[in-house]
């Protein structure tokens, strides 16, 4: 459903409706997308400044009469009018969905059992309104709404009580949609009969399986023309082979051709039914086929409404599961799969592109010596604290070359149980626990060694 934002001519509010938006418009009023104090939704119809007269009034008032006496599940329901304010308004169901003449335009024709689903539905609700004594006489594709239940018709401002032969309309005038329009209505007959919403149903259905009306002309007086005229036959091509029967019989050219409305359901329901569905499930498919995805009026509320700080946090609180008071969630920086390097301890590391989270240090290794020549000095290697040395650690260098194997276990002792972090710089209580393992064995294996090298060296 397409939304024209309002223009500064446009009223902000009518009879406590807020208006956000502009959905269609007629030769006579504007229609708005409107939003009840409550939150309701509703299609908002307006009398044009330019046409507001008296015979404008009392048409729209019969609009109004006649939406508060029709009713029934395909029906969009009114909700509130004033025909006497300045301007005249009116407020009807809104129907979140597109309109039948935009559905085949965006979407393609549907197919024979989608249309006899939606014969059956219309023809149903056309019932209904008969049977209240009404005519709708301009049910067309813009006026069958596809929404989330379902179709609904639209637009009962050129309804009439059936058998009237009063009109509000100037002698020599038809009013109607020529494309939809029985050759009786066109020709201005009175009175009309249940027969000119049958053709235009028909019509209807035409349109919705194969994209085109009955008649199609270059302008209005060829088009009116053909439509009157009772040799040129409605144009089928492109109809299912299935329905074709059933559309010539609606669109026939006398009134008394033409199939009841009941004899209509009954012939989608057989059509239906000899694919194998029942009539409920063939509703449910075309439903799910034409429904407008979820979502959809609060994606349009959001665009119509202006962009202030408030409306902002309550269209997010619509359109999304998060809080609005939330956060953003923090991006963690990537590591780039290959780019600058920098030299740190330990070698070449990928750099951060974000410098505002640094890498931690990584703890620096120690220091790989060369065993020296002198098997003595292998006493002083065993341990290499990376700080000075302790107070109670003897200062001279002497101490590190007592000969004699105690020498040598008290150093290897004293690197196996060092306290956890004493002499080392970063890497936390895990890294102290693994460099002092892996001391203990270098000093077990750098022991060995050294009573191999002393044996072989003494003289005795």
């Amino acid at each position: 459903m397409h939304i024209s934002p309002l223009s500064p001519d446009d009223p902000a509010e009518l009879g406590g409706y807020e208006l956000l938006g502009r959905i269609g418009q007629g030769g006579m009023g504007q229609v708005y997308l409107g939003e009840s104090p409550g939150g309701e939704p509703a299609a908002v119809k307006v009398i044009k400044p330019s046409v507001v007269e008296s015979e404008t009034r009392l048409r729209f008032a019969q609009e109004i009469d006649i939406l508060k006496t029709v009713w029934g599940a395909r029906i969009a329901a009114l909700l509130d009018a004033d025909p006497e304010a300045d301007p005249p308004w009116l407020a009807t169901e809104y129907v979140e969905g597109l309109d039948l003449s935009r559905h085949v335009a965006s979407h393609g024709p549907l197919d024979a059992l989608l249309t006899a689903s939606l014969g059956a539905t219309l023809a149903e609700a056309l019932a209904t309104v008969h049977k209240q004594g009404l005519l709708h006489r301009d049910l067309k594709p813009a006026n069958v709404l596809l929404g989330p239940n379902g179709p609904k018709v639209i637009d009962f401002g050129l309804a009439v009580f059936a058998e009237s032969s009063v009109s509000l309309t100037a002698a020599n005038t038809v009013v109607g949609t020529p494309s939809c329009m029985p050759p009786e209505q066109a020709n201005g007959e009175k009175p009309l009969t249940h027969a000119v919403d049958v053709y235009a149903l028909g019509a209807v259905l035409l349109f919705a399986c194969s994209g085109h009306a009955p008649y199609r002309a270059d302008n209005i007086h060829l088009l009116f023309h053909q439509v009157v005229d009772p040799a040129t036959a409605p144009d089928l091509s492109g109809a299912p082979e299935e329905l074709a029967p059933l559309l010539t019989a609606m669109l026939a050219h006398r009134p008394q051709e033409r199939p009841a409305l009941d004899d209509v359901v009954r012939r989608c329901r057989a059509l239906i039914e000899a694919q194998g569905l029942k009539v409920a499930q063939a509703r449910r498919r075309l439903t799910n086929y034409t429904a407008a995805p979820a979502h959809v009026l609060d994606d349009l509320l959001a665009v119509s409404r202006p962009a202030t700080a408030g409306s902002t946090a309550r269209t997010r609180a619509r359109t999304t599961d998060d809080p609005v008071d939330a956060p953003p969630p923090r991006q963690e920086p990537e590591m780039p799969e290959s780019g600058p390097t920098r030299q740190e301890p330990g070698g070449f590391r990928p750099t951060r592109r974000d410098p505002e989270v640094p890498l931690p240090a990584p703890p620096k290794p120690p220091a790989q010596v060369p065993p020296p020549t002198d098997p003595r000095l292998l006493f002083a290697r065993v341990d290499t604290p990376a700080s000075p040395p302790a107070d109670d650690a003897p200062a001279s260098p002497a101490a590190g070359q007592r000969s004699a194997d105690g020498v040598a276990e008290r150093d290897i002792a004293r690197s196996s149980v060092r306290p956890a972090g004493r002499g080392i710089v970063g890497g936390g209580e895990s890294s102290v626990r693994r460099r002092s393992l892996r001391h203990s064995a270098q000093a077990r294996i750098t022991a060995q060694r050294l009573r191999e090298a002393y044996a072989a060296s003494t003289p005795f």
